[in-house]
This record gives C-alpha cells, structure tokens and sequence, in this order.
C-alpha cells in the first residue's frame, strides 16, 4: 500500500521474502478494494486473519494426506507381509 519497510535477511532469503512482500501488497490491494475506508491496521488484521485460515486449512488438508498415505502404507505392509507368508519367501 505505497509503504516500504527494510526488513533484514540473508542473501539467499531476498527473493523468496520479496515475493513475499509482493503477495502482501497484492493482499493488501484487494482489501482495500473490498473496504475502501478501512485503516491499514485492520486491514493487516484480516489479511493476518486470512492468511492464518488458509494456512490451517492447509496444514489440515496435509494432515488428512498423511494419514491417508500412513493407512496405504499399513495396507501395503499388511500384504506384503501376507504374500511372504503364503510363499515362504520370508522365512529363513
């Protein structure tokens, strides 16, 4: 919103944390489209508030993949386990 600020990183941290700037600006953009005499603090306030959603929507979404991909695993051991029985394959 027309406002800099220097924030210190490493060398190897520049892009990712301008890209990051450049998202919050676009955020902050929309916002301020949406709620055109909100103040910039509470606009930072929904925009923490909307980031933070969709990053718990996020982790939520990965937690439910991981467990999925645990139960598939555990499935996959369970018959591969059988299989080495019926064939003798796992026995000394």
């Amino acid at each position: 919103l027309d406002r800099e600020f220097l924030v210190a990183c490493k060398p190897e941290e520049r892009s990712g944390l301008v890209a990051s700037a450049e998202q919050v600006d676009r955020q902050l953009r929309e916002l301020r489209r949406a709620h055109p005499s909100a103040t910039v603090e509470r606009l930072a306030v929904l925009m923490a508030l909307n980031l933070t959603h969709e990053l718990s929507a996020l982790r939520q979404a990965q937690s439910e993949r991981d467990a999925r991909l645990e139960r598939s695993i555990g499935e996959l051991n369970r018959r591969l386990d059988m299989l080495l029985d019926t064939t003798g394959a796992g026995r000394p």
